[in-house]
Parts: C-alpha cells; sequence; structure tokens
C-alpha cells in the first residue's frame, strides 16, 4: 500500500506539472493568435493606450519612425535610458502591431509619460485626459526633436555652412574623409502633416488675395445641426468645415485700381470696400489622416455637454472634393480646354475638382459620392476598395482606408477611452492590410466585425492614404529627383 500512495503521489504531480507547463501555454498561444498586446491602465491612462494602439495600425507613421531613428541607431555614446520620445515610441507602436517578438499579453507604456516629462510635458496617470489633446502633444514633440537636432559636421567647417548660398552638396571637408551627409528624413514631416488654404475672392471684380497657408496635424471637425429624418455624415462635417463665408467691408485694391483709372488725373480716390468671399480648403492632404469630431457643446447655462450622436462613416474616404486646386489663367484656359478635350484626366476640370460637392450640386441632382452614406455593399468590402460599384468614383486621386476608430463613453466629466484597430496583417499574407478588426479596451483585446466599426461614435478617426500603382511610381521618381 505504501508503493502505490508512492506511485499515486508520483503520477499527480507529474500531471500537474504537465497542466502547469503545457496546459496555460497552450490556451494563451491559442488566445494570442490573431491580436495584439494590451496596455495597463496606470490609473486614468485610457487616452494614452486607446491613442497607442490607433497609432500602431498606421504603418506610415511606424514606417516614418523607423527612418527619423535611424541616426540614434548609429550613436555609440547614447545611455540605456531612452532619451528620445520618437524611439520610446517607436518600440511601443512596434510592439503593438507584433513587429517585436514579445512574450507579454500586457504591455506597459509609462515609459512614455516619462520621456514626455523631460520634453516638460506634466502629464498625469492618475488624472483624466484628452486622447486628442495628447495627438496633439506627441506631434508637436516630434516637430520639436527634429527641429532641435544639428547637422553632423566638422567643427572646422562650421564657418561654409554659414553661408546660404552654399548648398551641402557643395561642401567640402577640411579633415580626412568625407563631409557627412545630411539625412533628408531631418527636413521631411510627419506623415500627419497637412496644410490648410484660405482664399478669399471680391465678389464685385473676382479678384483673388493670395492664398495662405497653414499647417495642421488633424482635422477638427464640429458637428452641425442635426435635421430631423436625415442621418449625419462625415461628409457633412467635411462640407461644414470647408464652406464659404461672406466677409463684409474689405478694402479691395483691384477694385480700388479700376476705380482710380476711369477718373480724371489727380483725384483722390478713396479705397474701395467690398463683400469677399472666404473658402478654406485643403492645400495638402497628409498621408495619415487624423480627423477629430469634436463632440463638445456647451448650454444656455455655460455648462459643457457632450453630443452622443452618431456620424455616419465609411471604411473609405475620397478627399477629392476637399483638395485645393490651383486656379488656371483665362489666358491659357482655351489651351487648357483642347488639352483636356484630347486627353481627359479624370477627377481634375479646368484646375477645380471634376466631382462637386452636395451644396454645389445642382438643385435635384444626387450627390455623386457621400463619405458615410453607402450601401451594404460597400461595407462588406475585404480591404481593397470596389471601385466597379461606383462608376462616377472610378478613378479617385485622394483615397483613404480607414485604419482605427477611437471612441469615447461617457460624458464630459468622466468616461473611458477604447479603440478599433484593424489587426496586424500575416507575416505572408499578400494584402498589405488586414480585414480584420480588433476592439482594444486597455489590457482587452478581442476580435469585432466591420459592422460594429462604422456603427461606433466616433472620436478620433485615422484613415491612410491608398496609392495606385501610378501614383506610387510617380511620387518615387519624384523622391528620386
Amino acid at each position: 500500500m505504501k508503493n502505490w500512495g508512492v506511485i499515486g503521489g508520483v503520477a499527480a504531480a507529474l500531471a500537474a506539472g504537465m497542466y502547469v507547463l503545457w496546459g496555460p501555454i497552450t490556451e494563451r498561444k491559442r488566445r494570442r493568435r490573431g491580436l495584439v498586446p494590451g496596455l495597463l491602465n496606470l490609473g486614468n491612462t485610457c487616452f494614452m493606450n486607446s491613442l497607442l494602439q490607433g497609432l500602431s495600425s498606421c504603418p506610415s507613421f511606424i514606417q516614418w519612425l523607423e527612418e527619423f531613428t535611424a541616426q540614434y541607431r548609429a550613436e555609440q555614446s547614447q545611455p540605456a535610458e531612452p532619451r528620445y520620445l520618437s524611439v520610446t515610441l517607436l518600440h511601443l507602436l512596434r510592439a503593438l502591431s507584433c513587429q517585436e517578438v514579445t512574450e507579454d499579453d500586457v504591455l506597459d507604456a509609462s515609459c512614455l509619460l516619462e520621456v514626455l516629462r523631460m520634453y516638460r510635458w506634466q502629464i498625469s496617470s492618475f488624472e483624466e485626459q484628452d486622447a486628442h489633446e495628447l495627438f496633439h502633444v506627441l506631434t508637436s514633440s516630434l516637430e520639436d526633436e527634429r527641429d532641435r537636432q544639428p547637422r553632423v559636421t566638422h567643427l572646422f567647417d562650421v564657418h561654409s555652412l554659414e553661408q546660404p548660398e552654399i548648398t551641402p552638396k557643395q561642401i567640402s571637408c577640411r579633415t580626412r574623409g568625407s563631409l557627412p551627409p545630411v539625412s533628408n528624413h531631418w527636413k521631411s514631416q510627419h506623415p500627419f502633416h497637412g496644410r490648410l488654404t484660405s482664399n478669399m475672392v471680391c465678389k464685385h471684380c473676382e479678384h483673388q488675395s493670395p492664398v495662405r497657408y497653414d499647417t495642421f496635424d488633424s482635422l477638427s471637425l464640429s458637428i452641425p445641426a442635426a435635421v430631423w429624418g436625415r442621418p449625419m455624415t462625415l461628409d457633412h462635417c467635411l462640407h461644414h468645415f470647408i464652406s464659404s463665408e461672406s466677409v463684409k467691408d474689405v478694402v479691395c485694391d483691384n477694385c480700388t485700381k479700376i476705380q482710380a483709372e476711369g477718373t480724371l488725373n489727380g483725384q483722390s480716390i478713396e479705397n474701395q470696400r467690398t463683400t469677399f468671399v472666404k473658402q478654406l480648403k485643403l492645400g495638402k492632404l497628409p498621408q495619415c489622416l487624423c480627423i477629430h469630431l469634436q463632440r463638445l457643446s456647451w448650454s444656455n447655462q455655460g455648462t459643457p455637454l457632450k453630443r452622443h450622436e452618431h456620424v455616419q462613416f465609411n471604411e473609405f474616404l475620397i478627399m477629392d472634393i476637399y483638395k485645393y486646386h490651383i486656379p488656371v489663367q483665362k489666358s491659357s484656359q482655351n489651351e487648357l480646354n483642347q488639352k483636356n478635350s484630347e486627353e481627359p484626366t479624370p477627377g481634375i476640370k479646368d484646375g477645380l475638382a471634376g466631382k462637386t460637392s452636395e451644396a454645389e450640386q445642382p438643385p435635384g441632382t444626387k450627390p455623386l459620392f457621400r463619405n458615410g452614406a453607402c450601401s451594404s455593399a460597400f461595407f462588406m468590402s475585404s480591404g481593397t476598395f470596389p471601385l466597379a460599384a461606383f462608376s462616377e468614383c472610378s478613378s479617385p486621386v485622394y483615397l483613404y482606408r480607414l485604419m482605427a476608430v477611437v471612441v469615447h463613453h461617457g460624458d464630459m466629466h468622466s468616461g473611458h477611452f477604447v479603440t478599433y484597430r484593424r489587426s496586424p496583417p500575416a507575416p505572408r499574407s499578400p494584402l498589405p492590410v488586414s480585414s480584420q478588426w480588433l476592439w482594444v479596451s486597455d489590457d482587452t483585446v478581442r476580435r469585432a466585425s466591420l459592422q460594429e466599426v462604422l456603427s461606433a461614435s466616433a472620436y478620433l478617426l485615422f484613415y491612410e492614404r491608398v496609392h495606385s500603382r501610378g501614383q506610387r511610381q510617380s511620387s518615387e521618381s519624384r523622391a528620386e529627383e
């Protein structure tokens, strides 16, 4: 009996050891297959976790960080602790996009808060913050890091850099060896960088003032007033953003000049004041487009309120009608019309976008394409744009694919941020992006459907531009030049 007891004890211990060694690990591998790591909530850091999950789904941004931090990897005297925001952010995003091997299902992003404190941003992990504000902090800090990086040049050659007429190719090093090349990545903007155009035209003489350019890293769109029985779409918010407005009592130099030419010599002419039409459009569309839907409103008593209405958006976004195009001079209009008749350019006509907006459509006509209001067949697309279903949108130039959606649950005083994001593509997958969506709430990750994503009340939308083969070849040729 004693031997049987010993044998039973050994068998029980062996079974327990097998369960500990193989049972939980097998279950863990099965749970992590096709998923991404979660992020530990350090108190109230769901705003940071949701933003990092959204940024990790943008391959162009990760690629830019890799090129941006290439010089740091060559430095041998760099200490072990992270000094640069770009390096810390790259490690986190690569781990969240499964580009770095990690055995942890849950990662700790406290290193990002620590490096932001070195950039003089005091962000507490125990206070509720806004994900959009943190996005601005990251992009502005990356721009500051890029601007303060010195050009690698020997001290004996500093005087040659002070001459603006000499290009870096003409600089010769007086010491042994050649002059270290200046990396173009320090000059390049991050992929969220874009430019807005502000255009003012006189309604009397149609004279156009010089176009003003302003930079942006995200489009902050206000939600217009809802109309009963009419769903709110992303196009409504974009049209409201670029809608023209009349500015009265503005001095027009051209009207004043015309008035002076028709009067006798020596007579003083007062400045002619007319009404101008101000138009806002997108002068440069970025590779990665971040759209912020403003859900803050104010009551009559001055208290903040949150707008909970659903804004419809699509998996694909066409931005051609919101792009600014340089107007064509009247003298060359006939030549351009003749050229367009011989070689029609899809989407472009007379220097302007060929697709007109809903506000510019003649009454009684149907809009060509509406971002946020398409058929269910369009929602079921598996990572590719179904151009055959929309003959009028057969060749969009500025086409974007949805990569992540940040959602805020709660009110203006408290709440929780979650993220819908694409799963990273399989290593041997022929498709550049995955059609599988994930729902991430801090350290909890599960699969989600596209219908669930499109029905969410979005706060931040992350899109990435889709280039056709011809557009990629032209962009590569311009980069080589």
